[in-house]
């Protein structure tokens, strides 16, 4: 019988069975896929953005309302823990941006043979192909099932993962373990990723990048939630940075309702005044400036064009002879810009679920059940979710290793 059985080999997974094993414990790592961390390989479009830079105190703030929880295990492993973790089994880590962490050579592979190696020295037992079918508790003891063994354990670990991009390994097993030993389950969803509008205005501005993009909520119960980033438009909707973070506020909602109106400012926050007063200080250097080109002195071609035929402003009249009312109408579209959001494409397109075990039925000092002795979990399988920028996998490494310390 082992100490400890951790259940999936992705990033909180690996990191929790080499500090249970640093410890001195007996470590099986199960994973159901062939390989171990198939998502931390893509992670980052395969770069592996870590972590970031923030003060654990901001850090925080960007779990908004639950970020409390993660105060214990980002004291005990923070971002300069993790960089120093890393750098002990031989990846150094860099900041280019002053922000976020990125192994040296912008790789996700050199993450991962460097876990692979670190569990290997330290006597880690690796099983792939090993998906649990069932866990029971007897007197304390932990049975796991799998296809083909079973195993025992005074410990178990469950870092499942949630149920985004399912061909890297998430399908929610973990969800159904946590139900079965009477832990609550938050509703699920998919969460930063890609959305689809109703507007077919966004089908010609494909590809186009608008920086400092503001959204938020056109809704008067909903007015606080807001993102601020850079925006790409595609073939049938939004995505870019500011819309993988914003997903998670608005995937709920599209639970709730039909559709969901959003308002965007793609002027880096100029207001109609001050648009306004920037386009007259340009009539007066080109009084025959056409209207196409004056819009394109805030944004790019393609959406200059898009928004003129929005309000049927002629984009290759001199902007000075457009009527007054045409005029207000395209100011007001620059500076608050309608988009509806009808859809998104699932948890198959999703790169992290919002919802999960509850933060109640866990221990935040230890990450261990408070309803079962010796179950931990850590994660995406818990309650947590942060925005683009390493915080996602910030948070598998802490909880990992405050899980793995069996505390």
């Amino acid at each position: 019988m082992s100490s400890v059985i951790v259940i999936g080999a992705g990033a909180c997974g690996m990191m929790a069975s080499i500090v249970a094993s640093r410890d001195g414990h007996s470590v099986i790592l199960l994973e159901k896929l062939g390989d171990v961390g198939a998502k931390l390989k893509a992670s980052g479009g395969g770069r592996c953005n870590l972590t970031n830079t923030l003060p654990n105190d901001i850090f925080i703030e960007h779990f908004r309302r639950d970020g409390r929880f993660i105060s214990n295990a980002l004291e005990m492993f923070d971002s300069s823990a993790v960089r120093e973790f890393f750098l002990s089994i031989g990846v150094e880590t860099v900041s280019k941006d002053g922000f976020r962490v990125f192994p040296i050579g912008h790789s996700s592979k050199t993450i991962l043979k460097a876990l692979k190696n670190e569990m290997s020295r330290v006597g880690v037992e690796v099983l792939c192909n090993q998906r649990v079918e069932s866990i029971e508790i007897e007197g304390g003891i932990k049975k796991v099932s799998t296809l083909f063994d079973k195993f025992e354990a005074q410990n178990i670990i469950i870092a499942t993962g949630g149920l985004g991009y399912p061909l890297l390994g998430s399908d929610g097993d973990g969800y159904n373990f946590a139900k079965e030993m009477g832990h609550k389950v938050t509703p699920l969803y998919p969460a930063m990723m890609p959305l689809r509008v109703k507007e077919s205005w966004v089908n010609s501005c494909r590809a186009d990048t608008v920086a400092k993009v503001e959204l938020r909520v056109n809704l008067k119960k909903y007015k606080k939630l807001y993102a601020k980033g850079d925006l790409i438009f595609s073939k049938d909707g939004i995505r870019g940075p500011v819309v993988l973070d914003f997903s998670r506020e608005i995937t709920p909602l599209l639970d709730k309702l039909d559709e969901v109106p959003l308002m965007m400012n793609l002027t880096k926050g100029l207001n109609q005044e001050e648009i306004r007063d920037k386009f007259k200080k340009i009539v007066k250097d080109k009084r025959d400036i056409l209207t196409i080109d004056m819009v394109q002195t805030i944004l790019p071609l393609s959406i200059a064009q898009a928004l003129c035929d929005e309000v049927e402003a002629d984009s290759q009249m001199q902007f000075s002879k457009l009527q007054g009312a045409t005029k207000d109408k395209l100011i007001l579209i620059l500076a608050q810009t309608p988009l509806t959001i009808i859809g998104h494409d699932g948890f198959k397109m999703a790169m992290v679920t919002r919802g999960g075990v509850s933060l109640k039925d866990i221990n935040p000092k230890t990450m261990e059940s408070r309803l079962v002795d010796g179950v931990y979990f850590c994660g995406e399988v818990v309650n947590l979710d942060g925005p683009c920028g390493g915080y996602n996998l910030q948070w598998s490494f802490s909880s990992g290793f405050l899980a793995g310390k069996l505390l």
